[in-house]
């Protein structure tokens, strides 16, 4: 079974409470149960962190596993995480960034991804929607490899 992982960082656990205005209604375990329906034939491994240094721990195991792609959202770690970016980059497997809203239209701090020079791609603005992108990519590049 094919797997792929899903890293996200800070206060993504908190999702469908925190200002849904800006990340939406839907909690995470909400977005993954759609996931799992859509792509049953997948194993979704998830991991949420509020720290940087755990983060950063799960990617590097990632290394020796048997994963086949990245999902990420780094949070505001995107913005100034050196280290993640470099655990990032370390990564012999491919990672797309993902972010809920559209970063490049917030806050300035927000326009600049430490982790998108690393990354195949990047998703962002599409809300819960933006995981399901990434899964559709991965589903798709997996197969042309």
């Amino acid at each position: 079974m094919l797997r792929l992982d899903i890293v996200n960082g800070p206060n993504l656990g908190r999702l469908g409470q925190r200002q849904p205005e800006i990340y939406g209604r839907q909690n995470w375990s909400e977005i993954l149960s759609e996931l799992h329906e859509e792509y049953p034939e997948l194993q979704l491994q998830q991991f949420q962190s509020n720290h940087e240094g755990a983060l950063i721990d799960y990617l590097e195991a990632l290394a020796e596993g048997n994963s086949r792609g990245v999902i990420m959202n780094p949070g505001a770690l995107t913005h100034q995480s050196y280290a993640l970016r470099d655990a990032v980059a370390a990564l012999e497997i491919p990672v797309v960034e993902v972010h809920l809203s559209n970063i490049y239209a917030r806050e300035p701090f927000r326009a600049h991804s430490l982790i998108a020079p690393v990354a195949v791609g990047q998703i962002s603005g599409f809300g819960p929607s933006g995981y399901r992108l990434a899964v559709a990519y991965f589903v798709d590049y997996l197969q042309r490899i």
